[in-house]
């Protein structure tokens, strides 16, 4: 999509209220730092014969539950229930001024569980999900199954390679990050041969929110967030997680949060997702490892028969 076609776009609310998801959003009041905030999530039903199983979905930064479409259609039709939340900072939940923690965001999605009347589950995190979704299996291995990390962030402490930031200066940074051009550039870069029809929609929603005149509120929870990644790393309890794990990375993903403040050595090591998925499988008790050629941040889009090839036989397992 050009400059010119991005001007024409409407604007999104920060919490989307104009954006269709693929399925029915509900949503869950809770209170967080004394704040009465709204966690939006889909619970989607099994599409053939129910199993009896339960996976939850925890999505990446740039993203809500939205995108994890192909993924849900998949496990519904192998039986399971999904649940997918849009944890409070993004998607349709609130996007309040508070601490964000993995620890919170874990115990949120505990609480939704709880309210469902759901107790064991698998869980699958992408990005930024896999470090919510391994503080969540951290917090509560009584509960968790299964536990697969989908080119999960946090496989190496970023504080060790980059220097720390003020909430000034990463706030700067978002609220001025606004030219579609440069939106559109950083979520091609997810991708190893991007493809329009799969990447201008993510693209889409992220210029459309800069439209909102609430914008702000969205760029001052997206600095607290990379805050959270930055300061609350998940490596080094790896070699406590319980359940087995699926380490699924892309071979040419070299994402890395807040690299931009990294030297060009440093962000090298901290984006080698390879190299760091190696070292974190000898850490994980029972992990299984695999790389997806070809593909880059998002294999769940970019190269989805593949993830699901390897995903489904591991929740069967």
């Amino acid at each position: 999509m050009s400059d010119a076609a991005s001007e024409t776009l409407p604007a999104l609310g920060i919490c989307l209220e104009e954006y269709e998801y693929p399925y029915p959003v509900r949503f869950l009041p809770l209170t967080s730092d004394l704040q009465p905030v709204s966690m939006g999530y889909g619970d989607i039903p099994p599409a053939g014969e129910p199993n009896g199983k339960t996976v939850v979905l925890f999505h990446g930064k740039a993203f809500g539950g939205y995108y994890f479409r192909h993924v849900i259609e998949a496990l519904t039709s192998a039986g399971y229930r999904v649940i997918a939340p849009d944890q409070i900072g993004w998607g349709k939940s609130s996007k309040p001024d508070i601490h964000y923690s993995f620890q919170l965001l874990a115990a949120n999605t505990a609480a939704l569980l709880d309210y469902l009347g759901v107790g064991n589950v698998a869980v699958l995190g992408h990005s930024t999900g896999g470090m919510t979704a391994a503080r969540f299996t951290l917090m509560y291995p009584d509960r968790v199954t299964h536990l697969v990390l989908g080119d999960s962030l946090g496989l190496a402490d970023y504080r060790t390679g980059i220097p720390p930031q003020s909430q000034e200066t990463l706030y700067d940074h978002e609220l001025h990050w606004t030219d579609p051009a440069v939106i559109r550039g950083y979520v091609q870069a997810y991708f190893v041969y991007p493809d329009p029809k799969v990447w201008e929609p993510l693209a889409d929603v992220l210029v459309r929110v800069t439209l909102s005149p609430d914008y702000p509120r969205w760029a001052r929870a997206a600095a607290l967030t990379f805050q959270m990644i930055y300061q609350q790393p998940v490596r080094y309890e790896y070699h406590v997680i319980a359940p087995p794990v699926l380490l699924v990375v892309g071979a040419e993903d070299h994402v890395v949060p807040l690299g931009q403040y990294a030297t060009p050595a440093e962000a090298a090591r901290l984006g080698d997702f390879v190299a760091l998925s190696a070292v974190a499988a000898q850490d994980i008790p029972r992990a299984i490892r695999v790389v997806i050629p070809d593909c880059g941040h998002v294999p769940h889009l970019e190269q989805p028969a593949a993830f699901l090839a390897r995903l489904l036989p591991f929740l069967a397992s």
